[in-house]
């Protein structure tokens, strides 16, 4: 089920599954994880992984310079997926949607999702390692040491 809703004027909140995202859609989630892990981040990695087939997809559009650009987004995954928990993960804002606490308004979509589609289920993530502050206001809960995960820090947490 697709359904777009804003939660505030400036970004319009698209939650879809795979095959219900556009050509257009799934151009711009690519390019976007592209350019914020690959060349942002200098990381190196095959975003390939499989999980997106079978995931739910949060994106949120902006207009920006009299375009519709997509400026945040992240996945949804089942419990047993990736981890036994069910997660969020891919999660990123373009440099046009950051500093106005849309990462916030992201997450908090994304795990409103995640309760949508799987009340009750217990949520766990891998976290680079800098943005543990911001996941533990949430209420998510470190639960192993740091490591190294394609030459960035992360940390599993847990909510």
């Amino acid at each position: 089920m697709k359904s777009t809703e804003s939660v505030s004027p400036a970004i319009d909140w698209q939650w879809a599954s795979f095959a219900q995202l556009s050509n257009h859609d799934v151009y711009a989630m690519m390019a976007a994880r592209l350019h914020v892990f690959v060349l942002e981040q200098q990381c190196l990695w095959n975003d390939f992984d499989g999980l997106d087939l079978d995931a739910h997809h949060v994106l949120g559009w902006a207009t920006v310079d009299g375009q519709r650009q997509l400026v945040a987004y992240l996945r949804v995954l089942a419990p047993g997926a990736k981890y036994a928990e069910a997660s969020i993960g891919r999660v990123l804002t373009t440099s046009a949607g950051r500093g106005g606490g849309i990462g916030r308004a992201l997450v908090a979509q994304g795990l409103a999702q995640l309760a949508r589609l799987y009340p009750g289920a217990p949520v766990k993530i891998g976290a680079q390692q800098y943005l543990e502050r911001f996941y533990a206001s949430f209420g998510f809960v470190t639960i192993s040491a740091p490591y190294d995960e394609d030459g960035i820090m992360h940390v599993d947490m847990r909510l």
